[in-house]
């Protein structure tokens, strides 16, 4: 089964989690148990925390904007074509620092929606 979206038919909705956050699943669990495809788009000055996640790959890719991302213990810069892949039990976490969204493709395996 292909999935396939026009850029005008992505939709974003509150992420469930993160105020300030809104996410845009274009695949996940209703599609299997492989993969789970999303665009987040983090209003400016909105943190989504350290965390984990117990058994998936996370996969991010900044589409857009600016800001921070937490990985190897530290918070780095992160900027429009930087990408980062964070393995399962591995503490991350991403924040807009700029006056601008930061807008990231995020790929989830297994997916997490």
């Amino acid at each position: 089964m292909a999935i396939f979206f026009r850029a005008d038919n992505i939709h974003f909705e509150p992420h469930p989690k993160f105020d300030g956050v809104k996410l845009a699943k274009l695949a996940g669990k209703r599609q299997g148990s492989i993969i789970g495809v999303s665009i987040l788009s983090i209003a400016p000055g909105v943190e989504i925390p350290v965390h984990t996640h117990d058994d998936s790959v996370d996969s991010i890719y900044c589409l857009k904007g600016s800001g921070e991302i937490y990985f190897d213990g530290a918070w780095q810069p992160i900027g429009s074509g930087d990408y980062c892949l964070v393995f399962p039990k591995e503490e991350h976490g991403v924040k807009c620092a700029s006056g601008q969204e930061l807008k990231l493709f995020i790929v989830h395996s297994p997916p997490l929606f």
